[in-house]
């Protein structure tokens, strides 16, 4: 099983939104409180894929409105990219957790390989559908899933990466390494992951000239 089976015939973004809410694919819809699909607009130069929703995203049914979305949105705008032009989503659909010891907060765990298997359909027809002109992948699980699985974000970050999805991919760490470095290194972090979206930037602009 998988996103493949609840696929609809005709893949418009509203019907895709409509089978991934009854997705049964894997055993990550009983984990979830709800799917987390894409938002954005419907024809986009840019589409940014994540892992996977976290807490805030999954009580809430929307991408990146945690603290890691709020990083992403201010380095969004300091690389000079509204965050309203693109579509934004993740490989994975449902937010993967387990209680922490007390049981009062929900860590995040990452998803296995079977997992993100299980939700590739989806994201392969949310892309064919929105036909974006670059893919932004935020993090690892994001850019093997999109790019391969020897893609590595340390290497290849900020790096045209050749691709048959789109015009041109590339990949950057995830906004969530960003909150988790030490406290002396967040900045220089965050500063990085700006010049990595500053590179996307430039290449977006190319593609409108």
């Amino acid at each position: 099983m998988s996103a493949a089976e609840y696929l609809p015939p005709r893949q418009t973004i509203t019907a895709l939104r409509k089978a991934a809410a009854g997705c049964r694919g894997c055993h990550l819809w009983k984990v979830g409180t709800q799917t987390v699909f894409g938002e954005g607009p419907r024809s986009v130069a840019l589409m940014i894929v994540g892992e996977q929703p976290g807490d805030q995203e999954d009580r809430a049914g929307h991408p990146f409105v945690g603290p890691a979305g709020k990083l992403l949105d201010r380095a969004l705008e300091a690389a000079g990219i509204d965050r309203d032009s693109a579509y934004l989503t993740n490989a994975v659909k449902h937010f993967k957790w387990a209680p922490d010891q007390r049981g009062k907060r929900r860590i995040h765990k990452t998803p296995n390989s079977s997992e993100i298997g299980a939700c590739h359909p989806g994201l392969d027809a949310e892309i064919n559908t929105i036909k974006p002109r670059v893919i932004l992948a935020l993090g690892a699980i994001a850019a093997k899933a999109l790019f391969g699985p020897k893609t590595l974000v340390t290497k290849q970050r900020g790096r045209v990466i050749t691709t048959p999805l789109a015009d041109a991919g590339f990949v950057t760490v995830h906004p969530s390494a960003v909150l988790r470095a030490p406290d002396g290194e967040r900045a220089a972090a965050e500063k990085a992951l700006v010049t990595d979206l500053k590179k996307v930037a430039r290449y977006l602009a190319k593609l409108s000239t």
